[in-house]
């Protein structure tokens, strides 16, 4: 007896509504991991989209993505993400988001997700040195060198890293148009200029 292909966009959108009206967590993955089994890959990637941050999805449509593309930047970013998200810890993210690196170094989302899941905070703010300074444009990632850098300045009272923090803020609100942001910005730095290490 033939059975009809499945419709991996439907099959993942009927999984999720079932998800989110009893909370199974476990019947989600066997329904996502069944569909991740029983489709192509071109045809996952498609159907997984509308429910890439949610990794429960997310993490094993792209297993199955990066099994079968092991250098793509994208899946990599992608499952890597859905790693963090679930807790599943600095150390294999790091390794994804490693080897997207080695893919494509102009993935700005491979830098964040390397230079994130550091979990020693002085490596976390050199990481994020490099990030924005590859990146020069990104604010988001001078944000996070700006806020690492105020921590461990204030955990471990390194004048240099408040210097960096100051430097950054300072930069970032120079750029800065919302008012909430520049009022956000203006307060972080009067607060770290009055910091005495």
């Amino acid at each position: 007896m033939l059975t009809a292909p499945i419709d991996p966009g439907a099959e993942l959108a009927s999984a999720v509504a079932e998800y989110r009206d009893g909370n199974d967590v476990g019947r989600l993955l066997e329904r996502v991991r069944a569909v991740a089994a029983a489709c192509a890959v071109d045809a996952l990637i498609a159907a997984a989209e509308p429910f890439r941050e949610l990794p429960e999805v997310a993490g094993p449509i792209y297993e199955r993505v990066v099994a079968s593309r092991p250098d793509d930047a994208r899946a990599l970013v992608i499952l890597a993400n859905a790693y963090w998200l679930s807790g599943r810890g600095p150390d294999v993210v790091g390794e994804l988001a490693s080897r997207a690196i080695a893919a494509d170094p102009a993935n700005r989302g491979a830098w964040h997700l390397w230079a994130l899941s550091e979990s020693v905070l002085r490596e976390r703010v050199a990481r994020w040195v490099q990030v924005a300074e590859r990146f020069p444009e990104d604010e988001l990632a001078r944000a996070n060198l700006a806020d690492n850098a105020a921590s461990l300045a204030s955990t471990e009272g390194d004048r240099a890293a408040l210097q960096i923090a100051l430097r950054t803020y300072r930069a970032l609100l120079h750029t800065a148009r919302h008012p909430d942001q520049r009022a956000a910005l203006e307060q972080a730095i009067g607060t770290l200029e009055r910091w005495r290490l």
